[in-house]
């Protein structure tokens, strides 16, 4: 189980899958093969392991934290009804893990992000939104104050929202991550330059912390999106593969696989070609990857 996971964090999603097939029946297997699979965009079948993790052991807060992420995602892509019934089960999952750990910092965190951008029809709802944030205060005041960002941003009340993610940056202990989250408010409102900056910032902040590689992988996506500086976010990207800091939220096939987008814009079509073989080698059914014409 170890290695499985070790291989999960280092982004080698087949070595993990065969590694996890190997092994009998367990809770832990059947989360950790849902986290892989959840890392190769297969969320039907991501699920459906969850599930079998938190039916093994309904006790467990961090199994119905990723059976709930699972089924937001494929509410996200179903049709009306399927969404409607999917976001229900994706909230009740997300309760049940923080009613199992109300400190569980993650759970709280998707939980109210979940109240602030669903409808209420599906259980969402500002006044159930900010009781999260006040929790998340006593757990972990940056994605508190993160939370509150994202409540006004939803009401549209970008002046509340920008000082609310600037308060995250200044409260955490890792600010590398909040800046990037600080800069990709800002793609959302257009402003490119300042999102540029903020990312810049996070990469100083990425600096002084050994375990921020992830803060990268987030930073040159940002950069991406906006357009602006691909040599940084080339180097970003690469800094990050090359770095010791690798984890299943930024997964290494992913992070080949926009690097070698990066790469054809610079009209780098080689280094591309071997990014996007690298992406494979790790997980080679990623659909992205395939698709990707270089």
């Amino acid at each position: 189980m170890v290695a499985a996971n070790a291989a999960l964090q280092a982004g080698a999603a087949d070595r993990a899958l065969a590694l996890l097939n190997s092994l009998p029946s367990s809770a832990e297997a059947h989360n950790l093969r849902c986290r892989v699979l959840f890392t190769t965009e297969r969320w039907d079948a991501a699920a459906g392991e969850c599930e079998k993790a938190v039916q093994m052991d309904r006790e467990n807060s961090g199994y119905h934290l990723w059976l709930g992420r699972a089924l937001g995602e494929l509410a996200s892509r179903a049709s009306f009804m399927s969404a409607f019934s999917e976001a229900k089960r994706s909230r009740a999952e997300f309760e049940e893990a923080v009613q199992i750990d109300p400190r569980n910092a993650e759970a709280l965190a998707d939980l109210g992000e979940f109240y602030s951008s669903a409808p209420g029809i599906v259980g969402g709802g500002d006044a159930k939104a900010n009781r999260v944030a006040a929790e998340l205060d006593q757990v972990d005041p940056a994605r508190a104050h993160e939370l509150r960002a994202r409540i006004a941003e939803s009401n549209k009340d970008y002046g509340t929202a920008e000082r609310e993610f600037k308060q995250a940056v200044t409260l955490s202990k890792h600010p590398a991550f909040q800046w990037m989250t600080l800069g990709s408010f800002y793609r959302r409102r257009d402003r490119a330059a300042d999102a540029e900056t903020a990312v810049q910032s996070g990469v100083k902040a990425a600096q002084r912390d050994s375990t921020a590689g992830v803060a990268l992988f987030n930073g040159a996506s940002v950069l991406t999106r906006v357009n602006r500086n691909p040599i940084l976010a080339a180097k970003m990207l690469e800094d990050y593969l090359g770095g010791t800091s690798k984890t299943e939220e930024a997964p290494a096939f992913a992070a080949h696989t926009r690097l070698a987008r990066i790469l054809v814009q610079l009209g780098d079509k080689d280094g591309a070609r071997k990014q996007r073989e690298a992406a494979l080698a790790l997980a080679h059914d990623y659909k992205p990857a395939l698709d990707l014409k270089v």
